[in-house]
């Protein structure tokens, strides 16, 4: 509510009018008038007196204005800084989010990496179980044995003696169970020696004893005869051959096998399989593979007549090749050792030229998707169960271009020709033991 008060200053004839009070009472707008009674000096005096008039209302709203804008100041100074605070919350709000996120992907994917364990390690709680069951017996048959010791005759021999055949049956059966497993991992490699050209074979026999420790070294793919020998591995490392060997046929590819004391081999721009006994000298065997590709119609991804792989695991025997009549794609075969003759065959859908290597683990066929740097197992064929599964097992290609790659049962390694170096790789595998029960 405006009040206009009048007031008479010092100088007679002139009045002032207050039109409104701030807060504490102080003047806002002041109106500075004359008297009626002065209105008749000059127009210039009245014009200046105006324009005073103008100039202090001017001033008095600009400090009312003043006020209101330092008001209004604070009040965004303050807002601003709320602002910023409220910014700077939200910003590590984000930052949180973002590493739990993180965190999160990360607890998941290892979450995923653990989940095919479980079933694993169930089996091994069964694993154990029965071995601890198969312990029990042994020493209760030892109980007894020593019992006999002391009084022969208190209990049947016969009937004793079949239930240790029994046990050391079963103890067999569960230990070759044992040997077997589901690959998991490859580790390594170590470089055992650099020798030779790009391509070529080296090996040991699965089958030897245990203190045979011979080397069998194959240089190149193709137009050659000779295999070289070497007592154990120092000896093939500082170059001491043994024995050198001139085979009657030529070799194709780089897939050999030494497997009993005799070395299988592709036999050159044919399809047949030839077995050479290292003892006579001689060839025990040959038979042609009926329909195999050869001389680079079905090889691996690297080429080098690798169309027929001879290779060997715990349950045998095999060989690897396409055919037309299977679309090029891989076919498995298991075979004799002293015949050679074909026992069974699985046709699978991957196609051979596709792959890079390829070996046989506990009936499993692993094959890897290429020869060079990146490479890994990508697909696997169960022989037991005629089913194939992708998978995704990395291994170290170290020198770039692999033309041998070979799986020794005995000692649980890969042989690998790694462009001119010869190189174990080692393997992880998850070992399933199943009862009779289960069978």
């Amino acid at each position: 509510m405006f009040r206009c008060l009048q007031t008479i200053g010092p100088k007679e004839g002139w009045r002032v009018f207050n039109s409104a009070q701030d807060a504490d009472g102080r003047c806002i707008c002041t109106v500075v008038a004359p008297e009626q009674g002065l209105c008749s000096r000059d127009a210039k005096s009245r014009q200046l007196r105006q324009l005073l008039e103008k100039v202090q209302n001017m001033s008095q709203s600009i400090e009312v204005l003043n006020l209101r804008t330092q008001r209004d100041f604070q009040y965004v100074m303050k807002m601003e800084n709320q602002m910023k605070g409220l910014r700077t919350k939200f910003r590590q709000i984000e930052e949180r989010k973002s590493i739990m996120e993180r965190n999160f992907q990360e607890m998941k994917e290892k979450m995923d990496e653990l989940k095919p364990l479980i079933p694993v390690l169930e089996q091994y709680k069964m694993d154990a179980a029965l071995i601890s069951q198969f312990k029990e017996e042994i020493k209760n048959l030892s109980l007894v044995l020593a019992g006999i010791q002391e009084e022969l005759g208190a209990y049947d021999y016969d009937e004793l003696y079949q239930r240790v055949l029994r046990l050391d049956s079963r103890l067999r059966s569960c230990m070759g169970k044992l040997t077997c497993g589901k690959l998991m991992k490859i580790t390594g490699p170590v470089t055992v020696k650099t020798s030779g050209t790009r391509f070529g074979a080296w090996m040991t026999d699965p089958l030897a004893a245990t203190r045979n420790n011979r080397i069998w070294y194959m240089d190149s793919y193709t137009s050659s005869k000779i295999v070289r020998e070497f007592k154990n591995v120092e000896d093939f490392v500082s170059g001491v051959v043994s024995r050198t060997y001139s085979l009657p046929f030529k070799w194709e590819g780089t897939n050999h096998l030494v497997y009993n004391g005799s070395l299988y081999y592709n036999k050159y721009q044919s399809n047949i399989i030839v077995k050479y006994s290292f003892d006579t000298g001689s060839v025990l065997a040959q038979r042609a593979l009926e329909f195999a590709g050869f001389h680079n119609m079905y090889p691996y991804t690297w080429g080098g007549y690798s169309d027929i792989d001879v290779m060997a695991d715990e349950l045998g025997m095999w060989v690897v090749y396409a055919t037309n009549q299977n679309a090029g794609n891989v076919v498995i075969s298991q075979i004799d050792p002293d015949t050679l003759q074909v026992l069974k065959t699985w046709n699978t859908e991957y196609s051979k030229r596709n792959a890079g290597e390829s070996f046989m683990i506990c009936g499993t066929l692993y094959i890897t998707n290429s020869h060079l740097s990146g490479a890994k197992v990508y697909y696997a064929y169960s022989t037991k169960t005629s089913t194939y599964e992708y998978i995704d097992i990395p291994f170290h290609n170290q020198y770039f271009h692999i033309s041998m790659l070979e799986y020794n049962a005995r000692e649980r390694a890969l042989y690998a020709w790694n462009n001119g170096h010869q190189v174990v790789f080692n393997v992880t595998l998850f070992h399933v033991i199943t009862t009779e029960d289960d069978s």
